[in-house]
């Protein structure tokens, strides 16, 4: 278990690099999410909270993000996350808070109809109607950019509730890979399908 939650960890690193030298300028990545955190043993999360919060602190990993730029930004519910994992969650989007010419997302402890939920009652607050903007200004995501493409691996052909508000005109590619298999040429031919579809944005 240890070995496989791993790897995943150095191909979400490997993934967000390969996707800037193709030019990508944001990426975003689902980690853990509230059913997750819901549905799998104490031992299997206290497992991949450790690994995060490593990964978080990593020399090799802060100096990856250094060198390219990369700013870390952590979306989702945080207060559900252990504390040690929460201060090295922030530690990290401190570190690399200068930093501009890549932007990675990470996804922990989001869902999203949690997300949705969330937003509306922060809305409701303030009384009257509700609009599209008073929605997408309060969700825990209201940071992240309307996604272009969604990737999703292990041959999984759902999307789980994943970013429903700035998914809604996404375009989907699916692969039957595994995640820690998910090669530079499966991106590559992911971006290279994307480059030739054309947005319809609803229509």
């Amino acid at each position: 278990m240890f070995n496989g939650y791993n790897s995943g960890i150095k191909k979400f690193i490997d993934v967000s690099i390969w996707a800037k030298n193709f030019g990508v300028k944001t990426i975003s990545i689902w980690v853990l999410s509230t059913d997750n955190i819901k549905s799998r043993s104490r031992v299997e999360l206290a497992t991949l909270y450790n690994l995060f919060g490593r990964a978080a602190r990593d020399p090799a990993v802060l100096k990856i993000l250094k060198d390219n730029d990369a700013r870390v930004c952590i979306v989702g519910n945080t207060r559900i996350l252990p504390k040690r994992l929460r201060s090295a969650l922030s530690e990290l989007e401190e570190r690399t808070r200068a930093y501009h010419s890549f932007f990675i997302n990470i996804l922990i402890g989001y869902g999203g109809r949690d997300d949705i939920i969330y937003a509306v009652n922060r809305a409701s607050r303030k009384g009257g109607r509700i609009s599209h903007d008073d929605i997408r200004s309060n969700l825990q995501s209201s940071t992240l950019p309307d996604v272009d493409m969604i990737i999703r691996t292990s041959g999984e052909m759902r999307l789980s509730g994943l970013l429903p508000w700035q998914g809604a005109y996404s375009e989907l590619y699916f692969s039957k890979k595994y995640w820690p298999s998910f090669g530079r040429s499966d991106l590559r031919r992911a971006i290279a399908s994307f480059s030739c579809r054309e947005r319809r944005f609803g229509k």
